[in-house]
């Protein structure tokens, strides 16, 4: 059975990665001043050919896919985590909105591009990837005691409805708010859903 092997891995690997990079760093750039880039825009602003960029990117989807913000994180409750799980859940929701806020273009753009209908690279899309739920997840670790996994997994859902980038984009573009409103409107409605899923299910 025969491999495809990507441009990046045949010889002068260290010169390719550093063109990777540039590229990418480009995109990035671009998106960061509100400008959803081509790849022939991107090669522009990184100094480097049309036709050698089209070897690493042969479309503005990969290339959108490679700029999007990179996050590594496990967790977003830091090095002392709390046990009150309504205050982990709030710094979750905190740590998230910092996050969407300081890369907004880019992660509205991975949004429009997740909801294109039969976008060929749509499960590479960072926004399908789940971190989301596993971070509220990491959050919520404390009630498994106390909901049922059932119980425990709607609230975790019901959460990430109510603090992406998705929210963001309807409180502030739809519902008028400033941003610093829009993140208050967030971390009201994570508080008042988990009230709401322990005193339906007799926790409190």
């Amino acid at each position: 059975m025969s491999m495809s092997i990507s441009y990046e891995d045949i010889g002068r690997r260290n010169q390719k990665a550093r063109t990777h990079a540039a590229l990418v760093a480009a995109a990035r750039e671009l998106l960061s001043r509100g400008v959803t880039p081509t790849v022939e825009q991107t090669a522009v602003a990184a100094s480097i050919s049309r036709a050698t960029a089209y070897r690493y990117f042969p479309n503005r989807h990969a290339l959108l896919v490679a700029a999007h913000p990179e996050v590594e994180a496990t967790s977003l409750l830091g090095s002392d985590p709390p046990l009150d799980p309504e205050v982990r859940l709030d710094r979750v929701v905190v740590g998230l909105a910092e996050m969407f806020l300081a890369a907004e273009q880019s992660y509205r753009t991975m949004l429009r591009l997740s909801l294109e209908p039969g976008s060929s690279g749509r499960r590479e899309l960072v926004l399908r990837k789940g971190r989301r739920l596993l971070w509220i997840e990491d959050a919520l670790e404390p009630l498994r005691d106390r909901l049922t996994s059932t119980e425990l997994d709607r609230l975790i859902q019901a959460v990430s409805a109510v603090v992406g980038i998705e929210a963001l984009v309807v409180l502030t573009d739809l519902a008028d708010l400033s941003r610093d409103r829009a993140v208050d409107v967030m971390r009201w409605s994570a508080a008042a859903l988990l009230r709401s899923a322990l005193a339906e299910a007799g926790a409190e």
